[in-house]
Parts: structure tokens; sequence; C-alpha cells
């Protein structure tokens, strides 16, 4: 059996693209994998965890980007 690897909150946030307060947003309303406490004040998120709530994300590309004319009238 293979041994399981931890993240911390800083680790989750990097590899997701987001700030700590995200995650703990995300934690917070529900949704998001619940952290195991390994010790006091020590909380992790399993990565087979994380890489299982990815797996069920919604992807997005945008193909084409546009953008409206300035408002400025030009002197």
């Amino acid at each position: 059996m293979a041994a399981h690897v931890y993240l911390s909150v800083i680790q989750v946030a990097e590899r997701l693209g987001v700030s700590r307060d995200s995650i703990y947003r995300w934690k917070r309303l529900g949704g998001f994998p619940a952290a195991y406490k390994l010790s006091a004040g020590s909380s992790r998120w399993r990565l087979a965890d994380i890489e299982a709530w990815e797996s069920k994300l919604d992807a997005a590309f945008a193909t084409h980007l546009s953008f409206a004319p300035s408002l400025q009238a030009t002197a």
C-alpha cells in the first residue's frame, strides 16, 4: 500500500493557482475536500482527495477574446 501524500494549505493554493484565503473559503462553503488534522495546528489535505476533486471540475477555455472600444472621446 502506497503512503499518502499530504499537502499544506500553501501547497494546495499554489497547485490550484489561488490564495490561501480561497482554500479556507471553499472549505467553509462546502464541496472542497476536508483537511486532516495531523497534529495541533497542523492541517493537511491528501493529494489523492485534491486530485479527485480536480477531476470533477468543469474546464473552460477562451477561444476568442474581444475588447470593447475605448469610451473616451478623442481630442
